[in-house]
C-alpha cells in the first residue's frame, strides 16, 4: 500500500502557487442563461495559461481507505515539454514528458520508466501529458472543439456536456462564470464502473494568470477510492529551470500488466 502512495504522489501531484503577486479570486460572475455552447468554449478558451515555466510548491492530502498522509511537493514545469516534480529531500522523483512518465522511489529502491499507462491505471481513465497538464491548470482535459455541447446552468456554474454522450465514457464539465475556468470535470465510466472527478475549489492570479489554488481529485473504481487534495503555493513564473533526472543503479523496475 505504501508503494502505491508514492506512486501516485510521484505522478499525479504536479502543481502549485502564491508569491507576493499572487492574490484569491472571489467567484462572483452572474451566470447568462443565454450564452451558447460555442461561446462558453471559446471564453474558455481564452482562460488557456500562457508562461513558459512554473516553480511551484504544492500540500497533498491523500486518503485510501483508512489511510490518511500528507506530503510537500516541489514542482517545476515547463510548458508542454516537462513535469517535474520531487518530494522532501528527493526521495521521490518523477519526469513526465509528451512521451513519456519517469519516477522512482529510494524508499523502496524502485523506478518506473515506460507511458502514460501507469497513471492512467490509478486514475481509472486514458491519460496523456495535455489531460494530465491540462487537469492542474484547470482547463478541460479533451478538446472541446472535436463535439457538439450542450449547455445548462447549475447551481452557480455553466453545465456543459456532449449532445450525445457515449455509452463508453460520459463527460460533465462545470465552468465557472467569472473567470471560465474549470470548476469541476466529471469523466463516467459505467461499464467499467469507473469515475473521475476533479474539482477544482478555489483559484487564484498569479502574474495575470488564473491558476488553481485548491484541486480535489476524487478516483473510484467499484468499491476502491482514492481521493488527492491539493493545495498550491509559492509560485513564480517564466524562471530559469533545469530538471535533474537519473534513475539511479540498482533499483527495481515496475512493471505494468496489461
Amino acid at each position: 500500500m505504501k508503494k502505491i502512495t508514492y506512486i501516485v504522489l510521484a505522478i499525479v501531484l504536479l502543481i502549485s502557487f502564491g508569491c507576493k503577486s499572487t492574490k484569491s479570486i472571489t467567484s462572483n460572475g452572474e451566470l447568462d442563461s443565454k450564452i451558447s455552447s460555442r461561446q462558453l468554449i471559446k471564453e474558455h478558451a481564452k482562460t488557456f495559461t500562457k508562461f513558459k515555466t512554473l516553480q511551484a510548491r504544492v500540500k497533498v492530502e491523500y486518503l485510501q481507505g483508512d489511510m490518511e498522509q500528507t506530503h510537500s511537493i516541489n514542482l517545476r514545469m515547463e510548458k508542454d515539454k516537462t513535469i517535474w516534480l520531487s518530494a522532501t529531500l528527493g526521495i521521490v522523483r518523477a519526469k513526465i514528458t509528451p512521451t513519456k512518465v519517469s519516477f522512482y522511489n529510494k524508499l523502496d529502491n524502485t523506478y518506473f520508466d515506460g507511458d502514460f499507462s501507469l497513471i492512467s491505471d490509478l486514475l481509472g481513465t486514458d491519460l496523456d501529458f495535455n489531460k494530465v497538464q491540462n487537469l492542474l491548470l484547470g482547463e478541460a482535459l479533451f478538446d472541446l472543439t472535436t463535439n457538439n455541447y450542450k449547455v445548462d446552468v447549475f447551481d452557480k456554474s455553466y453545465l456543459l456536456q456532449p449532445k450525445r454522450q457515449s455509452e463508453l465514457l460520459e463527460i460533465l464539465l462545470l465552468l465557472n462564470p467569472s473567470h471560465f475556468k474549470m470548476d469541476s470535470q466529471q469523466i463516467s465510466q459505467t461499464l467499467e464502473q469507473r469515475i473521475l472527478q476533479i474539482d477544482y475549489k478555489n483559484y487564484q492570479e498569479v502574474d495575470k494568470q488564473v491558476l488553481p489554488k485548491n484541486v480535489n481529485i476524487i478516483a473510484v473504481e467499484g468499491n476502491f477510492e482514492t481521493q488527492i487534495n491539493m493545495e498550491f503555493k509559492s509560485v513564480s513564473l517564466d524562471s530559469d529551470l533545469r530538471f535533474p533526472f537519473r534513475i539511479p543503479t540498482g533499483f527495481k523496475e515496475i512493471v505494468v500488466k496489461r
